[in-house]
C-alpha cells in the first residue's frame, strides 16, 4: 500500500497524508522499497519527484496485487450508505455539466460518502492509459475497442450537426461552400488541429480553414455565438438553452456519427463504489435527449 501510495503520487508528503502515516515514516518506507527493489524507485526532477522506469513498471502490478488481496480478504458486499471513498472519472466537460447535478443527488441518498472527481478528458488513449494505470476508476469517451483488460458499456448514438449563431451570414443559404468559406471552430482535448471531417473533404478535393482549437465544448458555444466561426458538433452539445443564439444543420456531406462509452479495467469490475458510479453514470447520460 505504501508502494502504490507513492508510485501515484510521486510525492512522500502527499502519499503519507492518503494513508494516514507521518512524512518521516513515510520517507522511511520510501528507503526500505528502495531497498527491497534495488533501485531508486523516485528520484528528484525539473518539477519534482519523477518514477524511474523500474517504478513505472512496478506500478501496474502493484495494483492487481493490492486488488487481488482486497477480493481475498473482504468477500462481503459493503453497504453503499457506509463506502467512504474518491472514484475518479474521466468525462468530456459537456455530459458532465449534462449529468453532474442529478448524479451528485443520486449519489447523496445512496451513497453519501462516495465523491466523485471529475477528470479532464484529453482523449481515449490517454482515458485507458490512465485505467491501466490505476489514476482513474472510470471513463466516458469514444472507445471504438479496447483490450481485454478493460470493460466497455455502450451509452448512448451520437451524430453531429453543423451549428453557427442564428444570424450568422451562412444561415439564410446554408450549403458546402458556404459552410468552407467560414473559418471552423475544431474540439480537441489534444490540440489537434486535422480530424476525421478533414479526410472525408479531402476526399472531395476540399479544404476547412480551422480558426481555433478549444479543448472544451463548452468553450465552443460562446465562440459560436459569437463570431462567424463555424463548429460541427454533436447533436447534445446543442441544449435547449442555446437555440435560442445558435441555429444547427445537417452536414452537406456525410459525417458518420459515434458511439460514447464508459469503460473500467477489470481491477474495477468488483469495486461497489465503481460500479454504483458507473450505473448511475450510464442511467443518466443514455437519458441525454438528442
Amino acid at each position: 500500500m505504501v508502494l502504490d501510495a507513492l508510485l501515484d503520487e510521486a510525492h512522500v508528503s502527499r502519499a503519507a497524508e492518503r494513508i494516514g502515516l507521518s512524512q518521516p515514516a513515510m520517507s522511511s518506507a520510501l528507503e526500505r522499497c528502495r531497498h527491497l527493489f534495488a533501485d531508486r524507485l523516485l528520484e528528484r526532477g525539473a518539477g519534482g519527484m519523477v518514477l524511474t522506469p523500474k517504478a513505472q513498471a512496478l506500478a501496474a502490478p502493484v495494483k492487481e496485487v493490492l486488488a487481488g488481496m482486497a477480493a481475498l480478504l473482504d468477500r462481503s458486499e459493503p453497504e453503499l450508505a457506509t463506502i467512504r471513498r474518491t472514484v475518479r472519472v474521466v468525462m468530456a466537460d459537456l455530459p458532465a455539466v449534462a449529468t453532474g447535478p442529478a448524479l451528485q443527488r443520486r449519489l447523496a441518498q445512496t451513497a453519501p460518502s462516495i465523491t466523485v472527481a471529475i477528470m479532464p478528458w484529453h482523449g481515449a488513449a490517454a482515458a485507458l492509459d490512465g485505467l491501466g494505470r490505476g489514476s482513474i476508476d472510470l471513463a466516458v469517451s469514444v472507445f471504438p475497442k479496447v483490450d481485454p483488460d478493460f470493460t466497455r458499456r455502450e451509452l448512448l448514438q451520437e451524430r453531429y450537426r453543423v451549428a453557427m449563431r442564428r444570424d450568422h451570414p451562412a444561415a439564410d443559404t446554408f450549403d458546402l461552400d458556404r459552410w468552407l468559406a467560414y473559418p471552423h471552430v475544431l474540439v480537441s482535448g489534444r490540440g489537434d488541429t486535422h480530424g476525421p471531417l478533414d479526410e472525408a473533404l479531402a476526399r472531395i478535393n476540399r479544404v476547412r480553414q480551422v480558426g481555433m482549437v478549444v479543448p472544451s465544448f463548452i468553450m465552443a458555444l460562446p465562440l459560436l455565438a459569437e463570431s462567424d466561426m463555424i463548429g460541427l458538433l454533436p447533436s447534445r452539445c446543442l441544449p435547449e438553452r442555446v437555440r435560442s443564439e445558435i441555429v444547427a444543420f445537417e452536414p452537406p456531406i456525410a459525417v458518420e456519427g459515434f458511439a460514447l462509452h464508459s469503460a473500467w479495467h477489470k481491477r474495477r469490475a468488483a469495486d461497489p463504489a465503481v460500479q454504483h458510479v458507473a450505473r448511475l453514470i450510464e442511467e443518466l447520460v443514455s437519458a441525454l435527449p438528442g
